[in-house]
C-alpha cells in the first residue's frame, strides 16, 4: 500500500510518454490513502510496532493528502478581486440557469470551459462586459481587456489568455481545457459479471493512456508560454487531471495551488461518478496571495461544481 503511495508522487519527476501507467494509479490515489488509514488503525488496536512505521509514512504524505483535503485559517483581509471558474458543460442544465447561478457570485473574473459554443450561445453574464470566447472557453472581465489570444494546443482541448490590470497591476489570465476522456458513466459502472468488468477495465486503460500523453504535451505548451509572461499569471479551468498526477505536479511546479494556499475541506469539484475527483483548479503566481478558496457545491447545473478563490494583490 505505501509502495503505490509513494508511486504516485514520481508522476513529479516521471512523464507520462515514459510511464504512463504511474498517472493511472493517480487516479487511485484517495482510496489507496483510505485503505492505508485503516491499515494504520488496525496495527494501532493491535500494538504492532509496525504501526509507527505506517503512521510515520502517512506524515510523510500530509501534502498529497492536502490536495483533496485540506484546512487553512480564515483570512480576513479584504480582497482586490474574485475568480470563479466553472465547466457549465455547454449549458446543457438550461442558459439562463447557468447564467443566473454564475451572475450570483458576483465575481470580478469568470473562466467557463465548454461555455456553449458558437452555434448554442455563450452565457451572457451581469457586470462583465469585457470578453473573450474560443469554441470551447470563454473568458469574462469587469476590467477592460488590454491583450487577449489563443495558446496553440496539440489535438483537442483548449487555452486562451487575457491580461487585465487590476488596480494598477497588469495580470495575465489564463483559460484552460485539456483534453478530454469522452467518458460516459456506463463505461466506469461495474456490473455483477466479471468478465464485462474485466473487460471494461482494459478498455478504460486503452482509452486513458493516449490522453495521458496529449496532456504531456499540452502541459509543456502551457509551461513554456507562462514561463514567458512578464506578469502575474492566475491559471484556470478544466484540467482533466487529479492531484498528484504529472499534469498537476508540472503546473504546480512554476504556480501555486491556490486551494493548498487558502482552501478547507473537499477540493473535489466533479461530480458525476459515485468516487472522489478533482479536477479544476485555480493556480497563480507566488506575486499574488490567496485569500480564500471555495467549491461550491449547492447547485447542480453541469457534471462539474464551480471553483473560486479571492485574491489580494500584496503578497
Amino acid at each position: 500500500m505505501l509502495f503505490l503511495l509513494a508511486a504516485t508522487m514520481l508522476n513529479a519527476y516521471i512523464p507520462p510518454k515514459i510511464f504512463p501507467y504511474l498517472n493511472l494509479l493517480s487516479l487511485a490515489f484517495p482510496f489507496l490513502m483510505i485503505a492505508n488509514i485503516l491499515i494504520c488503525i488496525f496495527w494501532v488496536l493491535s500494538w504492532k510496532k509496525r504501526a509507527f512505521v505506517f503512521l510515520l509514512a502517512t506524515v510523510l504524505l500530509l501534502t498529497p493528502i492536502r490536495r483533496w483535503l485540506n484546512y487553512s485559517e480564515k483570512n480576513d483581509e479584504k480582497a482586490d478581486f474574485k475568480v470563479l471558474s466553472f465547466n457549465n458543460k455547454v449549458n446543457e442544465f438550461g442558459k439562463e440557469r447557468v447564467e443566473d447561478y454564475v451572475n450570483s457570485f458576483d465575481a470580478d473574473f469568470v473562466f467557463l470551459q465548454e461555455a456553449g459554443y458558437e452555434k448554442l450561445g455563450n452565457p451572457s453574464l451581469q457586470n462583465l462586459k469585457f470578453t473573450v470566447h474560443n469554441p470551447i472557453i470563454s473568458f469574462y472581465s469587469k476590467y477592460e481587456i488590454i491583450e487577449n489570444g489563443s495558446i496553440p494546443f496539440v489535438s483537442n482541448g483548449d487555452a486562451l489568455y487575457a491580461d487585465v490590470v487590476v488596480k494598477g497591476k497588469r495580470i495575465r489570465f489564463v483559460n484552460v481545457y485539456l483534453e478530454p476522456f469522452q467518458l460516459h458513466k456506463s463505461m466506469v459502472k461495474p456490473t455483477s459479471d466479471i468478465d464485462e468488468n474485466e473487460e471494461k477495465a482494459r478498455g478504460l486503460v486503452r482509452k486513458f493512456l493516449p490522453v495521458f500523453k496529449t496532456h504531456q504535451k499540452q502541459v509543456e505548451i502551457l509551461k513554456d508560454f507562462i514561463k514567458q509572461s512578464p506578469y502575474p499569471v492566475i491559471l484556470a479551468g478544466d484540467f482533466n487531471s487529479v492531484p498528484n498526477s504529472y499534469e498537476y505536479y508540472s503546473v504546480s511546479d512554476i504556480l501555486q495551488d491556490c486551494f493548498l494556499e487558502a482552501g478547507n475541506g473537499f477540493s473535489t469539484s466533479f461530480h458525476d461518478y459515485k468516487f472522489p475527483i478533482r479536477i479544476d483548479y485555480i493556480f497563480s503566481s507566488k506575486e499574488l496571495k490567496p485569500l480564500s478558496y471555495k467549491v461550491d457545491r449547492t447547485r447542480k447545473l453541469s457534471d462539474h461544481y464551480p471553483v473560486m478563490a479571492t485574491f489580494s494583490l500584496k503578497n
